[in-house]
């Protein structure tokens, strides 16, 4: 071995190991084995796909004549009601008693998991309507239920193809419907809070509704992505105060979308006392 061989082994020895990094909310100390992963993948996995197969169909004839959506929403609720039931994860929701609840907001959420959606439809309680990605009409059942359920759907690959959608969605705001935005554009993989899609807010800003910013905290750790493995744990839904739009223009996008994503960092990473 030569003399700068061993200068490289000698920084190498000296250089500080890095930790892994931790999952925003991990519960410190708690380990999910092979007990955990076998609950998961022989009870609750297959209970939420039967969930979803069975309302599915339930939801069907109701759909075909359901053009607003508001009885496809007790569906979705029940749904999601059933699953919260079986993943043995209870949530604490703090901040909602601050909102008005009856006024059209728009709701920016980030988005961490799969359960994320369940967790909206049990606890927030009034109707919304969801802003979803084209991509997920292809799943079997769930796509139909979007499509026919009033959703509103976007095309980030063309937004023009979406100029109806977004029509749609500025006038059910308008007449009382309020929307839950992810304006982050999907799943986090490692359960940080993600830069916002341009654009994100422009719902908001058009028809001139509040932002209400909820942080969705321990569905990371609850069920990453590509995985089936759902750790049952405690969860927290944070609604923060609304940020107002009131004489806002697009040319104020940028400003509202950064003081949002600071409101929504403020709820999410603030000190948790969740334990199992």
């Amino acid at each position: 071995m030569n003399s700068s061989s061993s200068v490289e082994v000698e920084r190498d020895a000296e250089a500080p190991v890095v930790a892994a990094a931790r999952s925003p909310h991990e519960i410190p100390g708690k380990t999910y084995g092979w007990l955990s992963r076998l609950r998961s993948y022989f009870i609750l996995d297959p209970l939420v796909w039967l969930y979803t197969l069975v309302m599915g169909v339930l939801a069907l004839p109701g759909g075909l004549f359901d053009r607003s959506g508001r009885r496809l929403h007790w569906f979705s609720r029940t749904w999601s009601w059933l699953i919260m039931k079986t993943i043995l994860s209870p949530v604490k929701v703090t901040g909602l008693d601050k909102i008005d609840t009856s006024k059209p907001h728009v709701y920016a959420v980030n988005h961490a998991s799969a359960l994320d959606i369940p967790v909206l439809y049990v606890y927030l309680p009034f109707q919304f309507r969801i802003v979803f990605k084209k991509e997920l009409l292809s799943y079997p059942i769930v796509g139909w239920q979007l499509k026919r359920s009033g959703q509103v759907c976007i095309d980030q690959q063309k937004p023009t193809n979406s100029i109806a959608a977004i029509r749609s969605a500025v006038k059910s705001l308008k007449t009382g419907m309020p929307l839950v935005i992810y304006p982050e554009g999907g799943r986090t993989p490692d359960g940080e809070i993600k830069p916002f899609l341009p654009g994100a807010f422009f719902l908001a800003i058009k028809a001139q509704v509040d932002i209400v910013p909820v942080a969705l905290v321990g569905t990371y750790e609850l069920l990453p992505m590509n995985t089936y493995h759902i750790k049952c744990r405690p969860l927290e839904m944070r609604v923060g105060e609304p940020i107002s739009t009131a004489g806002l223009t697009m040319r104020d996008m940028e400003a509202v979308s950064a003081k949002v994503k600071k409101a929504m960092e403020d709820l999410y990473y603030a000190p948790t006392t969740l334990s199992t």
